[in-house]
């Protein structure tokens, strides 16, 4: 059995399994710390009955007026527990964290070149708001889609009406 629980500080010496695959953001220690200190609730971790950390999700809540909103900052599930609708748990209860502080939407960032996540993302409801030109920084400067989910709050769903062209990062809101 699968446990969705709170991200504590030791967990960050022990998502490696989780953290080692390419298409994973890893960030520095400050970053982790930050989120948990300022967003607790949005830190969950999924672990396996043994104590092995299967998968995690970060988020924050944001913005003001109609654009506050829910974002993930990062989900990633270890590839061995991958395809097990786990991702779906972790977003589902990011998405009802956000309901309860009143949140318009969540959003979230993913590589345009990453359909798997893309396609995931559109099962779960959410949609292609707009791309943002080179997001990404590497080798090669890669896209960005910043997809969207409407929440009860926005009942005209306003907040996932696509925007016809493309952005760049220093133009987000």
């Amino acid at each position: 059995m699968t446990t969705i629980r709170p991200f504590r500080c030791e967990d960050l010496f022990c998502f490696n399994n989780v953290n080692l695959d390419p298409l994973t953001e890893t960030y520095g220690l400050p970053f982790y710390m930050q989120y948990l200190a300022h967003w607790p609730e949005y830190f969950q971790v999924l672990e396996s009955p043994n104590g092995v950390i299967m998968g995690y999700i970060m988020g924050k809540a944001e913005g003001s007026g109609e654009q506050w909103h829910g974002h993930v900052t990062a989900l990633s599930v270890a590839p061995e527990f991958r395809r097990l609708g786990l991702a779906g748990k972790l977003m589902n209860g990011l998405e009802e964290i956000s309901e309860r502080k009143w949140c318009y939407f969540v959003d979230l960032f993913v590589r345009v070149s990453n359909q798997v996540a893309v396609a995931m993302y559109k099962k779960l409801g959410y949609s292609v708001y707009r791309q943002v030109l080179e997001y990404y920084s590497g080798d090669v400067d890669e896209d960005a889609y910043d997809m969207r989910k409407a929440l009860s709050r926005d009942k005209e769903k306003k907040s996932v009406i696509p925007l016809p062209y493309p952005v760049r990062p220093d133009e987000l809101d």
